[in-house]
């Protein structure tokens, strides 16, 4: 490509370097570009032709000369004229050879001072936290673009909470999650910040009734220096203020005391708050989702809790089914806890027995999913390996007997258990169109078991 190039643009080339000299294996200046001599204060035409060592003091290219060894970002002192200042320069020095044979050797600098490099370093250590920062938020934006498979659950009292929920994330509008203990209110919070238009800014939970109500209002609002004994020096900045702009979860709304019901009843409706201690307003642009297993209409109804605040925050009403109302989703849960007490016990269970899932059929669940986890997490330490069998589960027999109309006999525990199975099958078809791969991925099935299952109970398409 070279050949094509003029001598004049070869030297321009050369030129464009901020400093380049060429010794031949004598030490002996044959090229030098003007930037170079300036830097060193000596005159282009008379520096070629001398010794290196004559025009560069303290340069080392001469011993490039004899070790042959290519030096990378080697750093180097000299006295710039232009300045009137001593610089350290980065150079590179190369060895020139011709047939094996070291024939003279090259010297370049591509930064020129210390300075500069500094400076380059500060702009890509800057660019390594803006790089974080993009990764932390392509991480958000990845575990948001599914938000609601992390809720296992198909039957249709789930799938009506998953619909309403994903309509309404996109709005400002106060959400509150009820439900009984343990059917997952914070896991339904949790997708409804994450498909939200504030899922790239902070989402602050807090709990009402496990903090002192004597401290719960400084953790909500925050407190400036000298409000209180204790309280740490430059004050302390509160939930809300800390959520700005993006969604703050109130867990176990019912909890909060009357007296705070007031102020928050003005971020609601002002979007402002005063910290403990201060007369000064603070700006609250939140997204507030709180969350109970409390009756809210009782509790207004007694005078536990405003009527005001609770028509505010019940814009929305979100109400998570307990277990009892979609039982028909115990195969998905069961192997999701499953899978996730294998992994974090490196346990080998590979199922659950059908007299087992008959079992769970007859009881209540007044644990919800909360407790259903719980319950295989203690079979599964007995189990390890194999399927989840009935024995496994002796210390939720007591339980289940007390229930009513619990039939645990062996006849009826294999024909409920075969309907259970062949009611979901169907269930499962229907709602996948006949599409069996469809149905066996629904179902958490291998296709080929679904297909036994199908000649076992004589379903036909």
């Amino acid at each position: 490509m070279f050949k094509t190039l003029s001598t004049d643009a070869i030297y321009q080339i050369l030129e464009s370097f901020y400093s380049f000299v060429v010794i031949d294996e004598k030490g002996v200046i044959v090229y030098i570009n003007k930037n170079y001599t300036s830097y060193l204060g000596v005159d282009q035409k008379q520096a070629i032709g001398q010794h290196i060592s004559k025009v560069i003091p303290g340069t080392k290219l001469n011993l490039t000369l004899k070790t042959g060894i290519e030096e990378f970002g080697a750093l180097f002192t000299l006295y710039d004229h232009t300045k009137q200042e001593e610089v350290t320069l980065i150079c590179n020095r190369i060895p020139i050879k011709e047939n094996g044979r070291i024939t003279g050797a090259l010297a370049m600098t591509t930064i020129r001072n210390l300075n500069e490099f500094d400076a380059l370093q500060q702009e890509i250590g800057q660019l390594k936290l803006d790089n974080q920062e993009y990764k932390k938020k392509l991480a958000i934006l990845q575990k948001s673009l599914h938000p609601l498979d992390k809720i296992i659950g198909n039957a249709k009292p789930f799938r009506e909470v998953k619909r309403c929920l994903e309509e309404f994330s996109k709005s400002n509008l106060p959400i509150l999650i009820t439900g009984e203990t343990g059917v997952g209110k914070e896991l339904f919070a949790n997708a409804v910040h994450q498909l939200s238009n504030r899922r790239l800014s902070n989402y602050v939970k807090i709990n009402c009734a496990a903090i002192p109500k004597d401290l719960l209002e400084s953790e909500l609002f925050g407190y400036v220096e000298g409000a209180f004994s204790g309280a740490v020096k430059g004050g302390k900045m509160g939930k809300f203020e800390l959520a700005n702009n993006g969604t703050v979860l109130l867990d176990e709304i019912g909890e909060m005391p009357l007296e705070l019901q007031s102020k928050l009843l003005r971020v609601l409706q002002e979007k402002e708050f005063e910290k403990v201690g201060s007369v000064e307003t603070v700006s609250a642009n939140v997204r507030i989702i709180c969350s109970t297993n409390r009756n809210m209409e009782e509790l207004v109804q007694s005078r536990q809790f405003r009527e005001d605040l609770y028509y505010r925050i019940n814009t929305i009403e979100l109400r998570i089914p307990s277990l009892r109302e979609h039982l028909a989703d115990l195969p998905l849960l069961c192997d999701h806890f499953i899978k996730n007490t294998n992994s974090e016990n490196n346990y080998n269970i590979t199922g659950i027995d059908d007299e087992v899932l008959h079992l769970f059929n007859t009881y209540n669940w007044p644990g919800n999913v909360r407790e259903l986890e719980h319950v295989i997490e203690r079979a599964a330490l007995s189990c390890r390996s194999g399927q989840i069998q009935r024995h496994h589960c002796d210390f939720l027999l007591t339980k289940i007997k007390n229930c009513p109309g619990a039939d645990l006999s062996p006849k009826s525990l294999k024909d409920k258990t075969n309907n259970f199975e062949r009611d979901s099958i169907l269930k499962a078809l229907h709602e996948t169109g006949g599409n069996k791969s469809k149905a066996a991925k629904l179902l958490d099935i291998d296709r080929t078991i679904l297909y036994d299952k199908l000649k076992k109970y004589k379903i036909t398409l």
